[in-house]
């Protein structure tokens, strides 16, 4: 008999809580080769990355401790933190 082949699940770690989680289950934050900093909903954009997992508190905990930019190397806006904990709201009301 044939068998199904598991499909393997990326997994990423997050910066925060140094969990590795399914790569849908956390969000990219990119710094690209120009140094802009973005969030990558798609998770393939080019640069360097760091993942975030969809939890506020994670995300609060991310800017607490300066995370990001120490990740990436550059000063992160704090409009990117505002953009986090908008997605994972969203994300929270439509589930």
């Amino acid at each position: 008999m044939w068998q199904l082949k598991k499909r393997k699940i990326p997994l990423r770690k997050c910066v925060v809580s140094q969990e590795m989680l399914p790569k849908k289950e956390l969000l990219r934050i990119v710094r690209s080769p120009e140094g802009v900093v973005f969030i990558d909903e798609t998770g393939k954009k080019s640069g360097r990355g760091a993942y975030l997992a969809k939890d506020a508190e994670i995300i609060k905990l991310a800017k607490k401790r300066n995370v990001l930019s120490k990740h990436l190397n550059v000063d992160i806006d704090e409009e990117i933190y505002d953009q986090l904990l908008e997605i994972v709201s969203k994300e929270r009301s439509s589930s």
